[in-house]
């Protein structure tokens, strides 16, 4: 059967929010970016005209200023982000329950069944386009396509405010002269190794031998060979859909370097704090704690360890990175950015072997007043109640997200 799939993207996402917010940015040369006495002065985002001045995402801000010297900066908003994240997939909801998320500003969507209800699929994307910028006041690019690849390739040909459509008919002539980097799956590293074998552009790709591709990259070879020659085939993302969580983690770049373990301590906890918060919102529980340390050189290592019995404790969490930390991290350099990530996860509900050696009693009472803790701030906001060693300076940015929006993690297939 033939498929109509969309992909949806907010042209400059994060600046555009910000000048439609704020009137007197509109078409001045604006770009996002973090704070730079946290040690996160990048550039987040930029407007179209910022753009055109050549600054780019990730770059210093000093790098963007030296391109660009009238750039504004604005500090980011991410929950104002979200919240226009959710407002325009509701508009997406309107023409289809085939919705699946590729980041906070894109989407594809599947309207095969929706072309006797709106029209064809450059009728629906047109109609899209038009509702997010009238209600809203954002733009957004579109691709038109039979398959999810192509349709994200399309959306990336024309921007600002534009529809493409990529037919089966002709997207040879369309697509196989772009380069190879353009293609979905093909990173700095792969576009280096295919251009080691004259491989540039998405044709020459589709040329070689699919076996020669899978000598090449493996499986993302056979892959990126079948992308090439329009054979994708996987599946948009039904609205209900729910993507197993395989890790939860949250690592920071402290606002200056950490230099004794009373700070990596309270770092712990702290980043503790939301893992355990989401692991509780899934109804999970961790069996396995990761930690990453990277220095003040930006050298970086992990380290993992097992925990007697699962939990979703943050007190637990922390205090077991803090111990895999002190057994085997080698302290040369002062620390600079720190994360904890929960491994090997669980249903909360999934029955265990007591231990004779924990004392379950202190470990339900510790449970229910960490689970007491969180209704609290829910109700009230995350600062309102807080450990007195993490009102001090911790070296942490502010991390709590109030709302988050859940992603797939990876292309539904």
């Amino acid at each position: 059967m033939h498929r109509y799939i969309l992909h949806c993207d907010l042209n400059n996402f994060y600046a555009s929010v910000e000048c439609m917010l704020n009137p007197e940015l509109k078409g001045k040369a604006v770009a996002v970016c973090g704070k730079q006495e946290e040690r996160h002065g990048i550039v987040l985002a930029k407007s179209e005209k910022a753009k055109k001045m050549g600054v780019k995402t990730g770059e210093a801000i000093c790098q963007a200023k030296r391109k660009c010297p009238d750039l504004i900066t604005v500090l980011p908003n991410f929950a104002t982000y979200i919240k226009y994240s959710k407002l325009t997939r509701d508009i997406y909801y309107r023409y289809t329950d085939m919705v699946e998320a590729f980041g906070i500003d894109e989407c594809w969507l599947d309207v095969t069944g929706s072309i006797s209800l709106f029209g064809n699929s450059y009728e629906i994307a047109y109609k899209i386009k038009e509702t997010v910028k009238e209600e809203l006041g954002l733009t957004i690019s579109i691709g038109v396509s039979f398959n999810k690849i192509f349709a994200k390739l399309g959306s990336d040909m024309k921007k600002p405010d534009a529809i493409t459509c990529i037919e089966r008919e002709n997207f040879k002539e369309q697509i196989w002269n772009l380069p190879a980097g353009d293609l979905l799956g093909v990173g700095s590293a792969t576009k280096r190794k295919l251009e080691k074998y004259g491989i540039k552009t998405i044709g020459q790709i589709a040329n070689t031998t699919q076996d020669f591709m899978k000598r090449l990259l493996g499986k993302n070879g056979t892959q990126l060979w079948m992308y090439a020659n329009g054979l994708d085939d996987s599946r948009v993302a039904t609205r209900d859909y729910f993507v197993p969580y395989k890790t939860i983690g949250h690592s920071i770049t402290c606002t200056s370097d950490l230099l004794n373990l009373e700070e990596v301590w309270c770092v712990f906890l702290e980043l503790s704090q939301n893992v355990s918060k989401r692991l509780r919102a899934y109804n999970l529980t961790t069996r396995k704690i990761q930690i990453s340390i990277k220095d003040n050189t930006l050298v970086s290592k992990e380290y993992q360890g097992c925990l007697d019995l699962p939990t979703s404790s943050y007190h637990d969490i922390a205090k077991f990175a803090l111990k895999i930390f002190i057994q085997k991290h080698i302290w040369i350099n002062n620390i600079r950015a720190v994360g904890v990530r929960a491994i090997d996860l669980q249903n909360s509900q999934k029955i265990e072997q007591c231990s004779l050696f924990c004392d379950h009693k202190a470990k339900e009472r510790i449970n229910k007043l960490e689970e007491t803790i969180e209704t609290i701030r829910d109700k009230y906001g995350s600062k309102i109640i807080n450990n007195a060693v993490l009102m001090v300076n911790s070296k942490t940015p502010d991390i709590r997200i109030e709302e988050q929006l859940i992603m797939p993690s990876a292309m539904y297939r």
